[in-house]
């Protein structure tokens, strides 16, 4: 009988021959195949547990079960991230991020998708994919080029809302502690009589909002570039506690055409003074993951993953975003991936109760598909609103930093992108333009 490192090798004419070795083939395959693709968006990210607990019974805007027991504890896992980043980028860059949660309830997991910023570049998912060819890397270079983000702004005017946003010190953070979390889109609360909400939701982190400059942001990406995944692992592992508050903005489903806005775009934010925010409860994160890989990058999001008393609403961004994660998912993680453990329900749901709560079925969705301009209000008051909002300081900068972006692109894109910033402030796109020079 032949040892084991006989019983890999055979003699030939030539000398030993290495036979197939079962377990070093398998060993390769697994470490060859041990990454799942990349997120086409929000590629990078950190992760943390925690729990949610609702201030007061919400049983008069929605019958969602995990809204009504202050006495009970939600498990959540939320996973914050960069928007147009890859997994190497730097944290501090100037982007979007994300904030989505998971709600582990006894009804099913409920996932609240939001973002750092209130509104968005685009009002519909058709625009999508070329937004983030502007966004992401030329495919000629592999190099971001602001020429690219510009060109794309001066064909979008309803943008130029976002771009108020962006390069705002609202753009750059180096503290996932320190961010708020707005859903962006627009959604709806049923009652158990059947009354109808449309809502978005706000967190507000409790320990208060902090953002830095540009030239800090630049310093810790070189310095730093895992700045905020790190303050987020340090806190946890020392045993601190990171809270959120969880607010919503309710329109009565009746009186949704009494704004000067559609509620509906996601290129304009609610005014708070026009739909107050209201309290509703605080989620607490205090654990982190123990398996990385396994937990914040195979965590599994969609806006599609809701409960009873949650509908959608008909924002055509919305509808897109319900068909490409889900799609993004099933690519990245297998059409089984609701089975990884991150991913499943920690409560048996019994849905044959669900069936017989639904007294009042999802309203039918309602509305045609418009891919013009928007059918109410324009795309500049509400950028000219957040300008005059900011404090002078806050001005300066958001000059300052559009025009260290905005400074090499072509005379024509320039000229254009003046023009949206005039439109929504006279002040506005005349200190952007003396900075070009025209």
């Amino acid at each position: 009988m032949m040892n084991k490192e006989e019983s890999s090798l055979t003699a030939g004419k030539n000398g030993p021959v290495l036979l197939q070795d079962i377990q070093l083939i398998g060993k390769l395959s697994r470490f060859v195949r041990g990454n799942i693709p990349e997120r086409v968006v929000f590629a990078k990210g950190a992760g943390a547990h925690g729990y949610f607990r609702v201030y007061m019974p919400m049983s008069d805007f929605t019958s969602a079960a995990f809204l009504q027991n202050p006495e009970k504890k939600i498990p959540v896992f939320v996973r914050f991230s960069t928007m147009t980043g890859s997994k190497g980028s730097a944290d501090t860059l100037r982007d979007v991020r994300g904030f989505a949660t998971k709600f582990y309830t006894t009804e099913g997991n409920y996932d609240m998708i939001c973002t750092s910023l209130p509104v968005f570049f685009i009002r519909d998912a058709m625009q999508f994919p070329e937004l983030m060819h502007a966004l992401k890397p030329s495919p000629k270079t592999n190099l971001t080029e602001p020429a690219r983000f510009w060109k794309y702004i001066s064909e979008t005017p309803e943008a130029t809302h976002m771009a108020t946003w962006l390069f705002s010190d609202n753009g750059t953070l180096k503290s996932y502690r320190h961010m708020e979390g707005y859903s962006m889109n627009t959604y709806i609360w049923v009652s158990e009589s059947g009354m109808r909400q449309f809502v978005r939701y706000h967190w507000k982190p409790l320990r208060g909002i902090k953002n830095i400059s540009r030239q800090e942001a630049e310093f810790l990406a070189g310095f730093d570039p895992d700045a905020a995944a790190r303050d987020l692992s340090d806190s946890l592992e020392s045993g601190e506690l990171t809270e959120y508050e969880l607010n919503v903005q309710l329109i009565p489903y009746e009186k949704q055409n009494q704004y000067d806005f559609d509620i509906l775009d996601a290129t304009k934010l609610w005014p708070e003074e026009k739909v107050p925010l209201m309290k509703v409860g605080k989620m607490t994160l205090a654990k982190a993951p123990e398996d990385y890989y396994e937990e914040v990058e195979k965590v599994a999001f969609s806006p599609a993953n809701i409960v009873h008393g949650i509908e959608f609403s008909f924002d055509r961004l919305l509808q897109g975003s319900i068909f490409a994660s889900l799609e993004a998912n099933r690519h990245r993680l297998g059409s089984d991936f609701d089975q990884i453990l991150v991913n499943q329900t920690k409560f048996a749901v019994n849905y044959a109760a669900l069936e017989r709560r639904a007294l009042y079925p999802p309203l039918a969705i309602e509305g045609s598909v418009d891919r013009g301009p928007s059918p109410k209000g324009d795309d500049f008051i509400q950028a000219g609103e957040r300008y005059r909002s900011l404090s002078l300081k806050e001005r300066d900068r958001l000059v300052d930093n559009i025009l260290d972006h905005l400074m090499f692109v072509e005379d024509d894109i320039q000229e254009k992108v003046v023009g949206y910033f005039t439109q929504a402030d006279a002040d506005f796109g005349a200190r952007i333009a003396r900075g070009l020079d025209f």
